[in-house]
């Protein structure tokens, strides 16, 4: 079912519903350092979009990649979910209450050591005025749903991991590459949607 479609049929609901019994599954690393992120999505006037940020060349980890909002957790921080949340405050400006969140999927492990928890939500207004910290984002990328669930975007990337060559998902926008364990997420989170067909 096309995006628009469900735009009618509330995706927000039916994505609630799908992430409260969807278990989400956790790293074997309890020795790396916990953080969290946030895909966000929302409605504009032309669709559902999902927001993506290209990190700056200042941060100390990850340098130029694109990512989702999110960092890693402080000792005051209240849980992941309000680590995903303060981090996406700070970094792109979207206050929490403006934050619908709807769930969560698998934790992952980075290569720089993390446990990464991510968290799915919804922008509970549009347009919002985000504002995004130079010192740790370049720019913002607002893509297309509708892009990210088109076959033609997904891409093979080819890397050596541990001395072997493995083919990993990325993702195409523009002149943009979404790889590592950002496509890694949106693999997941993507998996999650298309339960949707499958339950419809």
């Amino acid at each position: 079912m096309a995006i628009k479609e469900r735009t009618q049929a509330s995706l927000r609901e039916q994505l609630r519903d799908a992430l409260a019994l969807y278990e989400p599954g956790r790293s074997d690393r309890r020795e790396a350092k916990p953080a969290a992120v946030l895909l966000l999505l929302y409605e504009r006037d032309d669709g559902i979009h999902l927001l993506f940020q290209e990190r700056s060349h200042q941060v100390e980890h990850h340098k130029g990649q694109i990512s989702f909002p999110g960092g890693a957790r402080d000792d005051g921080d209240d849980g992941a979910a309000f680590t995903a949340l303060r981090e996406t405050h700070e970094e792109v400006g979207v206050a929490p209450e403006d934050v619908d969140l709807l769930g969560e999927i698998d934790e992952i492990w980075t290569i720089s050591d993390f446990r990464v928890r991510p968290f799915v939500g919804w922008l509970r207004k549009w347009p919002y005025p985000f504002r995004f910290a130079p010192r740790e984002v370049a720019s913002l990328l607002e893509v297309p749903f509708d892009h990210l669930t088109d076959a033609a975007t997904l891409v093979d990337d080819v890397r050596e991991v541990d001395g072997r060559r493995v083919v990993l998902p990325s993702y195409r926008w523009g002149e943009h590459l979404i790889w590592g364990a950002t496509a890694r997420i949106l693999t997941n989170f993507l998996d999650v949607y298309r339960t949707l067909d499958a339950d419809s």
